[in-house]
């Protein structure tokens, strides 16, 4: 394995092959001492500028996925002080656009109550989707309205 504590998704170990298909995932981390959860969503790419020939120019490269435990303060301070091995980090959805990271993080978070109790981490829910920018990879179905 090229990376500690790795990603699970259906129990299988997550490695970089994946970034193919994928731009992204929502992800539930949970601290196994305490049972405490935190949801979130990560983008396995990031754009950085790099300069060819005098110019600046956008590319994409890997993101800190691997190592990546998410952005609360009380679970960055939980992780320090029991350590990253009494975490265990799992993939909930693998998404190919931002707009569908955003829907299902958000989607998760509320099915889940997050803010409604002490057992989450998370402490704000964010959410910028568009109906547009998601019409092929999630079926929004308002017909039960």
């Amino acid at each position: 394995m090229d990376y500690e504590n790795p990603w699970t998704y259906n129990g299988q170990v997550v490695t970089s092959e994946i970034l193919e298909e994928y731009i992204g995932f929502v992800y539930l981390i949970t601290n196994t001492e305490n049972n405490r959860k935190y949801i979130g969503k990560k983008l396995f790419k990031k754009t950085k500028r790099k300069s060819v020939k005098g110019k600046k120019k956008k590319i994409l490269v890997e993101s800190d996925w691997k190592k990546y435990y998410g952005s609360n303060e009380n679970l960055l301070d939980d992780l320090k002080s029991i350590g990253y091995n009494k975490f265990n980090r799992v993939i909930l959805r693998l998404c190919k656009t931002k707009g569908e990271c955003n829907y299902y993080e958000a989607k998760y978070q509320f099915e889940n109550a997050v803010l409604e109790s002490d057992n989450w981490y998370n402490s704000w829910i964010m959410l910028k989707v568009h109906k547009k920018q998601d019409r092929k990879s999630t079926r929004l179905n308002s017909s039960h309205i």
